[in-house]
């Protein structure tokens, strides 16, 4: 277990902006974080619902951002394999693969959005067969096994088979990567057990990264992702003003949906949806505390859900990068290059 490690950088496509203007933002991000030396820009995938995230289709978004970058990774977080053709996934991803020059990471998940499913016909009671079974057929096609009797996948993928990446909340779910050999994907969207609502994220996702790292193989490295909610600014006050105004939507839209939220203090939103808000110094505190980061490989920060105006998460990207990483020793300092406006 090293201090040194991977960061990344994970957008969810929420500004609030028209659909172009999102994903204009969202490469202009990628670039950013390309320029500050971060390792990995990773996109949700979500379907139909603007608010929920803004981006069904992330190996199209993927394939502009390669255009336009040379070094960063690029990762899928997640694909949800049981409402697609694992065969087209395969292919999107050999492609984007060889247009990025062998820069892509492919998360997977599950899924579980009731409505989505119901709209792609698929029900939700069969998804963790379905993800089984579509995943076995991916990890063949990727292998170079025969789809019919006379076709195999087309471009060949290399080692692509070995850049899979699975999300899971559940103990289980890690067990089920370790085994595979493939990376973990850990989200800051946890969710609690219903007797402990209050319990530290870390803590519960500890007990998934001990299962996946006693069921990796011999001699297989740990790949391990934990992609936290970072909004970092250059005062606490200008920090703490905008997640006021990001995490107080949040918390109204959570409690129409019947979840329980103490108050609408901002301390006790930063707390409780999991946020590391304020200065460099002020996040690298907070980072400090998440006992899980230790074991992690890659710490992935995202805006959300304070979900700031676009300048403020290109110069979130820039402190993540150039601040509160090296502070931690994740990280080489490196010389700080402003954003332009800052």
């Amino acid at each position: 277990m090293t201090q040194t490690k991977n960061i990344g950088f994970f957008t969810r496509v929420l500004d609030d902006l028209p659909a172009a203007a999102r994903y204009a933002a969202a490469i202009e991000q990628i670039k950013t974080a390309e320029s500050f030396g971060i390792h990995t820009a990773w996109i949700a995938q979500h379907h139909f619902d603007p608010q929920e995230g803004g981006l069904p289709s992330p190996f199209v978004l993927l394939a502009a951002a390669a255009a336009q970058t040379s070094s960063i990774r690029l990762g899928t977080g997640v694909i949800t394999l049981p409402l697609e053709s694992a065969l087209r996934v395969a292919e999107d991803a050999g492609v984007l693969d060889k247009l990025s020059g062998g820069r892509v990471e492919l998360g997977l998940g599950t899924g579980g959005t009731p409505a989505t499913f119901e709209a792609f016909g698929v029900s939700l009671a069969d998804k963790a067969a379905i993800y089984a079974a579509q995943l076995d057929t991916l990890r063949k096609a990727f292998a170079g096994g025969q789809i019919t009797e006379s076709r195999r996948l087309y471009p060949a993928v290399d080692d692509l088979g070995q850049r899979i990446w699975q999300a899971t909340f559940s103990v289980e779910g890690g067990r089920r990567a370790g085994l595979a050999g493939d990376g973990l994907l850990l989200s800051r969207t946890q969710p609690r057990p219903k007797d402990r609502p209050d319990l530290p994220l870390h803590e519960v996702q500890r007990p998934i990264v001990e299962a996946y790292l006693a069921a990796l193989p011999q001699g297989v490295p740990p790949r391990i992702l934990a992609s936290r909610s970072i909004f970092v600014a250059d005062s606490r006050h200008e920090a703490i003003s905008l997640a006021q105004t990001g995490l107080s939507r949040v918390a109204a839209h959570f409690r129409k949906t019947g979840h329980t939220l103490p108050s609408d203090d901002i301390h006790d939103l930063i707390r409780r949806l999991d946020t590391h808000v304020g200065t460099v110094d002020d996040v690298a505190a907070s980072l400090a505390e998440d006992s899980v980061l230790e074991f992690a490989t890659e710490v992935a920060a995202q805006v959300h859900s304070v979900d700031p105006p676009p300048e403020y998460t290109l110069r979130s990207i820039e402190l993540y990068a150039t601040g509160v990483a090296p502070a931690l020793g994740w990280v080489s300092p490196a010389p700080v290059r402003a954003v332009a406006g800052h």
